[in-house]
């Protein structure tokens, strides 16, 4: 079993059994305001394993596992196949860090979903394969094109908060896929920008 379809697998089943188990979906919830102990800080991590419903957890690990099998496979190709479960659970941290910081003293907020880790996989993906056709609502974009859309987009509606969608971890996730690859990636960028100025389709 790949980690891509190993994580779909864990996030489902536990995310299935937050839906009908409040008190777990609480324990496992980001909570910026109730992590005022060491003791909580698991919750950095687990947030990524629950979602507020079947729509929001399909989504995500539909993303994750389509794009984490060719990540999975390009990290295999330049000998680190450990690095995925790195890169997947740390872009989730990575990706609650800003969240718990800005909202720490909001005790209504909370916060869920696996968005920061895919974002992670996401990024990372688009640094090994930029003109990589993705398509976005059924659209055929390349991917370096919709990857400054999306961060550009998520930043805006970040500062505009008119949403409850958490579009901080989605580009702190983002931005952490896309560092983390370039810094392990053997040629530490260099076919990523020989790619980037020799487009292909």
């Amino acid at each position: 079993m790949t980690y891509s379809l190993l994580f779909v697998v864990v996030t489902v089943l536990v995310s299935l059994a937050a839906f009908n188990n409040g008190n777990l979906m609480n324990k496992l919830i980001l909570w910026p305001a109730g992590m005022d102990k060491p003791n909580e800080y698991y919750r950095l991590i687990t947030c990524g394993f629950i979602h507020a419903d079947y729509i929001h957890l399909a989504f995500n690990m539909l993303a994750l596992y389509m794009f984490g099998q060719q990540v999975e496979a390009l990290y295999a190709y330049i000998g680190k196949p450990y690095l995925f479960p790195v890169l997947y659970l740390a872009g989730i941290i990575a990706s609650s860090l800003p969240s718990y910081a800005k909202h720490k003293n909001n005790s209504y907020y909370r916060s869920l979903g696996a968005s920061g880790g895919v974002s992670a996989v996401l990024f990372a993906f688009v640094y090994f394969a930029p003109w990589q056709i993705i398509y976005v609502w059924f659209l055929p974009i390349p991917g370096i094109i919709a990857a400054v859309a999306y961060l550009v987009y998520s930043a805006y509606m970040s500062k505009k908060g008119a949403d409850n969608i958490g579009h901080d971890a989605h580009f702190w996730g983002a931005v952490f896929g896309f560092l983390f690859t370039l810094l392990f990636d053997p040629t530490h960028g260099r076919i990523f920008f020989q790619q980037l100025i020799n487009p292909s389709f």
